[in-house]
């Protein structure tokens, strides 16, 4: 409406019944807060047992899908070549673990909705920081969260949940033990396919090497001759990964009991790294340096690969090589030391 100079005034409106106060600014007026809505559970206490009910059978159904899953797990167990235990036992696997999960959401949903406090608030902003006033404000707000929603209140639902939370890992935990070897690491990595006249052959091609093939500079990846063959090559490849080079005799830098691991300047190290098992492939050939991508390890070459930087705690392992009567690089023997990680060489108690 105008005054009687023209000039118009904005109309002062009365606050919402929420008790909310309305700011006049420009124009815009502070719709205030909604009215609680109530629920058939805030109505009815018989309605709201019965919802405290599902929300609790919820947490229950996650109880038993976490506990089907672990039992699956050996019931339906995984044999080697047999694709319809693997299907079974993942199927199995995931129905139960997804049960687990799933009544934890749906219980955790559900509660929210029919049970936890609905009313809407306004909480002001304030500064943050570490004092008394503070805490006591940071307690007060847990506080007030546990009456809305009830946690220590609704016994039977706390229960549950608790429950449903504490079994739900555990299918799990008992599926980590696959990843555990079934023999001690250390005795695994002590032996791999390489045998005494066992010929090097070149990764992805399978073709023998011949000395002659090997320039100075040079770097091969190299692997036992028959390592396709075995049905578990993938792991033994792993463990007998080679990497080929030949150096000027005059720069090797040999210890007397090695001095025939090499011919004439060509050596082979473990291409598993000594810190925690990356492939080592990166080869300076002016510097006889050789470096794991992982961790910024680094071998010298020329001497025994042995480390000059990086987190590596050892050496790489050497593989003995001689030639054969046609002229084919062929390994004396297997690894004499572990290769990999050091870590595993520790005791296990």
């Amino acid at each position: 409406m105008a005054d009687d100079h023209g000039s118009s005034a904005v109309e002062k409106v009365p606050a919402p019944s929420s008790g909310i106060a309305v700011v006049d600014d420009g124009g815009i007026q502070n719709p205030g807060l909604h009215a609680d809505h109530q629920r058939v559970t805030d109505l009815d206490p018989k309605k709201e047992k019965v919802a405290e009910r599902r929300v609790s059978g919820f947490f229950v159904l996650s109880i038993i899908g976490s506990v089907a899953a672990t039992v699956f797990y050996f019931l339906f167990p995984i044999e080697e070549g047999n694709l319809l235990s693997l299907r079974i036992s993942t199927i199995s696997l995931g129905l139960g673990i997804s049960l687990g999960l799933l009544g934890i959401g749906l219980g955790a949903v559900h509660w929210a909705k029919a049970l936890m406090s609905n009313a809407e608030v306004v909480e002001m902003r304030h500064s943050t920081r570490g004092t008394e006033e503070t805490r006591a404000k940071a307690a007060q707000v847990f506080t007030l969260g546990n009456k809305e929603s009830g946690f220590t209140r609704r016994a039977l639902v706390r229960n549950t949940l608790i429950g449903a939370v504490a079994v739900t890992p555990i299918p799990a935990v008992v599926m980590f033990r696959d990843l555990a070897p079934a023999e001690e690491p250390s005795g695994l990595l002590k032996h791999t396919l390489w045998a005494e006249n066992t010929r090097l052959v070149r990764d992805g091609a399978g073709t023998p090497i011949k000395a002659s093939d090997v320039t100075y500079g040079s770097a091969f990846h190299v692997i036992p001759d028959g390592l396709m063959e075995n049905h578990d090559w993938l792991e033994q490849k792993a463990k007998a990964a080679v990497l080929l080079m030949r150096l000027r005799p005059e720069d090797l830098v040999e210890a007397e009991d090695k001095k025939d691991w090499s011919y004439q300047g060509i050596v082979a190290y473990s291409k598993i790294c000594t810190h925690v098992g990356c492939p080592v492939a990166l080869y300076e050939q002016q510097t006889h340096h050789l470096l794991c991508p992982c961790h910024q390890s680094q071998f010298d070459v020329s001497d025994g690969a042995k480390v000059i930087f990086g987190p590596a705690s050892r050496p790489l392992p050497q593989l003995p090589i001689a030639i054969d009567a046609e002229g084919y690089l062929v390994a004396k023997s297997d690894f004499l030391e572990p290769v990999g990680p050091s870590f595993w060489e520790r005791e296990v108690n």
